[in-house]
């Protein structure tokens, strides 16, 4: 198993593969009690004809990359791996971390929402965040400006728990704003990234980063969201999970509410209050 690791570590830091690609040479591998491919059956099985230079330079090169590296990680063959996340459609098949990894074990939500929060926006997290760290949630969101970082903030500033999930290298720190933030959830908490260190943030990592976020999660609860937004994105990702997704209702006026408000049409429970949450989780009916 040890080998078959290390063959995981080492796709991780090869580019012209998709994290679907490495899940598919996983699990061939499993399958045939393989733990290891050559070049030729790993193109054929990930179907990497169209980057198949790159893939072979870099898996060449990958190497002395993980030699370099000094990032704490875990796989998914790991004991260690959330269960939930294994759950997923596309489920990480490593992830690179710094804190406190019993937080992964302790039940979770996310809070999400959008990146120019409101005066309103504040007030609700205000309200939320000291119920949701009474019974005992971890809070999980991306470390974003607005919504995101402020929850984070609120649940450290209520001796609550929180996990942060990047979509860069965690030596990196994106937006900028947040590198003080981000070196205390490093310290206190937990912070997870699907990218080796080095790894800049670029557009497309974010949609990857929020179904990690609702992957780690019981369910995911938006508040203040527009049209379109990475919230939704990560609304959308739990639902098709089968976990509970959760609304904050807003001026029917103001953009900042539309993607909430469509949310609740289309089923999400409109939140109120911490009872609403808690409300839709066995655990607390028992």
């Amino acid at each position: 198993m040890e080998e078959l690791k290390a063959f995981l570590v080492k796709l991780m830091f090869c580019q012209g593969i998709s994290n679907i690609g490495r899940l598919k040479l996983l699990n061939y591998c499993l399958e045939n009690q393989r733990t290891a491919l050559s070049m030729n059956e790993m193109i054929q099985i990930a179907k990497l004809f169209r980057t198949k230079a790159i893939f072979e330079e870099s898996f060449a090169e990958a190497d002395l990359l993980v030699k370099q590296n000094t990032r704490s990680y875990f796989t998914i063959l790991d004991e260690i791996y959330p269960e939930a996340l294994k759950e997923i459609n596309n489920p990480p098949v490593l992830l690179f971390y710094q804190g406190d990894l019993s937080l992964l074990a302790q039940r979770s939500l996310a809070v999400v929402g959008s990146r120019v929060s409101s005066t309103y926006g504040q007030k609700v997290l205000k309200q939320l965040i000291p119920g949701m760290v009474f019974c005992g949630f971890v809070v999980v969101s991306g470390l974003a400006k607005g919504i995101d970082g402020l929850a984070h903030k609120m649940t450290i500033a209520n001796d609550g728990q929180t996990i942060a999930v990047i979509g860069n290298g965690i030596d990196c720190c994106y937006p900028k704003e947040n590198q003080a933030l981000q070196d205390k959830i490093k310290q206190e908490h937990l912070l997870l990234s699907e990218y080796p260190d080095g790894v800049p943030p670029r557009k497309y990592h974010f949609p990857m980063r929020n179904r990690i976020i609702a992957g780690l999660t019981w369910g995911t609860c938006v508040i203040e969201a527009r049209q379109r937004s990475g919230s939704l994105i990560t609304a959308q990702l739990a639902s098709e999970e089968g976990r509970e997704v959760f609304a904050v209702p807003g001026d029917i006026l103001s953009g900042q509410s539309t993607g909430c408000l469509e949310l609740i049409q289309d089923g999400a429970k409109c939140i109120m209050e911490i009872g609403d949450i808690i409300d839709e989780f066995e655990y607390f009916r028992t």
